[in-house]
Order: structure tokens, then C-alpha cells, then sequence
């Protein structure tokens, strides 16, 4: 999806935003109210802290938008219903000076 999608997904229709990079990475800078979920918990199918989000819009999102399609298609098969990675990830994100989130 690309931002303007996202940022309506978000606002509009209680969409979650699952990161999928480290966690240094994460605190560096994230999209407000992003659940911190590494990409190698999404494989071994913890998800456990997202579990409660299964038929809300999930929106997949890591540095450059190039690792998460792999965690939303693992998301899918975990039977997650609105999964959807964000174009270009937080780099896309920031180039556009969209809010970010330090610290947490």
C-alpha cells in the first residue's frame, strides 16, 4: 500500500502496523502505535502478540519495504484477513516526513 493508503488504513479503519525490523531499528524511529515484531518471530509463527489483530487491516512495514512482503505472506497463511506491506517502508515513510515515533 502505498502512504496515503496506509495512513488511511490506520486512521480509518483500525489498521495495525507490525515492524518488522530490529528492535534498535525500532526505536530508532517508528510509525506511531507499531507493534515491533521481528521477521524471524513472524517465520517460527510467534504471534502471539498479534494474534487479537487477525480480522483487522495489518500493514506490514521494515527499512526499505523489500523484507516485509515475506512476513505478510507468512501473516496470510497464519490466516490473518487484510494483510498489507507499505511501500518503501519507513525510508518511503520518512522521505515524506511522515510522523515517526522515537524511543519505546
Amino acid at each position: 500500500v502505498s502512504r496515503g493508503q496506509a495512513t488511511h488504513l490506520i486512521n480509518k479503519a483500525n489498521a495495525v502496523v507490525v515492524d518488522v525490523r530490529s528492535r534498535d531499528d525500532f526505536r530508532r524511529g517508528h510509525i506511531s502505535g507499531a507493534v515491533n515484531l521481528a521477521a524471524a518471530e513472524i517465520k517460527k509463527g510467534n504471534l502471539a502478540e498479534i494474534e487479537k489483530y487477525k480480522d483487522q487491516p495489518v500493514i506490514v512495514t521494515c527499512q526499505t519495504g523489500q523484507t516485509a512482503g515475506e512476513s505478510a505472506a507468512q501473516l496470510s497463511a497464519a490466516g490473518f484477513t487484510q494483510v498489507f506491506v507499505l511501500k518503501e517502508g519507513i525510508s518511503g515513510w520518512n522521505g515524506e516526513n511522515l510522523p515517526l515515533v522515537r524511543g519505546k
